[in-house]
């Protein structure tokens, strides 16, 4: 098979007194494995113990390209766990489609999800047919520059307001012995890079033609030009960063070694693990300080279809302690995102939190790739931007070429 890759009525559905007659272990498995995710994966599974079942934990390290295949190949191959983690969007269409994930349909009416659940695009990516497949955790979005304050008063500058700012202070840090911008060799990171600038750069028009309507025209224009010749420019800035992970690319800028990242507020975590605060020893800029929009993209939850009816009411539960206003605190206060609830109250939030939420609030919030385009088109776009971001020879004009014939086909 080709797998394209309030509060009361909540916590009466959730709790379960210890020892009670359903009671269960639920293996979860998950790629939240920095520092940060870490942290907030021990509040969920606390939140889910707290209901008299265990959460066994099923950490997949690598990210998710390497966790989804994993995940699949178990799922399909008649190994399935009890929960595990996607991404918002389609990445677990065809297991639906194959019948191999749990309704959770009667679950979220019982929690009343439609009402509580912000923005509803979110739920509608869990809908298939009617049906809902998933339980949303978080919101995360891409369009972050975290930079280091430490970084840029060494080499003089004053910290940027806005990605044209940053470009500008790269000779200042290079000269510094500072790596201007730091990015991690996964392919999904050169990915997500590249379409933070698109849509921060290019703005909301340029970004819904090329990805919602899937216009190649567009994609091959001169408006995506500029766009190429950023990600250029971000290429010569992030030469010699020499890291892998996304999370080492962040204590390159937390520890002062590097001036920038662009990466999504799941970097929030490590910096509050490292004890770091906002505004004072690190700078956030939603939008690359060029625009106020932001995707919600972010995490849910599906529940492969078991055989043990006992763990299904386990998986239940699960889904229902997700979505819980408590949960919901505790688990997106550490991991850095934003809740999937209108309802809940968030005021030990920090600086760049806040931000996050203003914007939130606006409604200036943009549907995330994932969820526009399938998985297949998604690993087209890792592969040409992964060889890009690698390879100095590769001309932005040509890039661009090979970006649109993926646009042309993309699904």
């Amino acid at each position: 098979m080709n797998i394209r890759t309030m509060a009361a009525v909540l916590a009466a559905t959730v709790a379960l007194p210890l020892g009670a007659a359903h009671a269960t272990d639920l293996e979860v498995t998950h790629w939240w494995t920095s520092g940060g995710e870490a942290a907030a994966v021990g509040e969920l599974a606390k939140a889910f113990n707290a209901t008299g079942n265990k959460w066994v934990d099923g950490a997949i390290a690598g990210s998710g390209s390497t966790a989804r295949p994993i995940m699949i190949s178990r799922i399909t191959g008649g190994d399935p766990m009890g929960a595990t983690q996607f991404n918002h969007g389609r990445q677990a269409e065809e297991l639906v489609q194959e019948g191999l994930m749990r309704d959770l349909t009667d679950v979220a009416e019982k929690g009343k999800w439609k009402e509580v659940i912000r923005p509803l695009s979110l739920l509608d990516s869990c809908t298939i047919g009617g049906k809902i497949y998933c339980a949303p955790i978080n919101i995360h979005s891409w369009q972050w520059l975290w930079l280091s304050n430490e970084a840029f008063k060494k080499a003089g500058v004053e910290v940027p307001k806005n990605w044209n700012e940053f470009v500008a202070t790269a000779p200042a840090l290079q000269k510094a012995g500072i790596q201007p911008l730091a990015l991690g060799g996964q392919p999904w990171q050169a990915n997500g890079l590249f379409d933070t600038l698109t849509i921060s750069i290019g703005g909301k028009e340029l970004y819904e033609k090329v990805y919602k309507d899937k216009d190649a025209k567009v994609a091959g224009g001169p408006e995506m030009a500029k766009i190429f010749a950023a990600a250029a420019q971000a290429r010569d800035m992030a030469k010699g960063s020499n890291v892998q992970d996304w999370n080492q690319a962040t204590n390159m800028v937390l520890t002062g070694k590097a001036g920038g990242q662009v990466m999504g507020d799941w970097a929030q975590g490590e910096f509050q693990v490292a004890g770091k605060k906002a505004g004072t020893d690190y700078s956030c800029l939603p939008g690359l300080g060029l625009n106020g929009f932001l995707t919600t993209g972010g995490d849910a939850f599906y529940f492969p279809l078991l055989k043990d009816g006992e763990k299904s009411k386990a998986q239940d539960v699960l889904a229902a302690t997700i979505v819980d206003p408590k949960t919901q605190v505790a688990f997106n206060l550490k991991k850095g995102s934003l809740p999937i609830r209108g309802d809940v109250d968030l005021a030990a939030a920090n600086d760049c939190m806040k931000k996050g939420l203003d914007i939130l609030a606006k409604g200036n919030v943009l549907t995330s790739v994932d969820q526009l385009v399938s998985a297949d088109t998604q690993k087209q776009k890792e592969d040409l931007m992964s060889e890009f971001f690698a390879n100095a020879s590769i001309t932005p004009e040509a890039a661009q070429k090979r970006f649109a014939n993926i646009i042309a086909s993309a699904d």
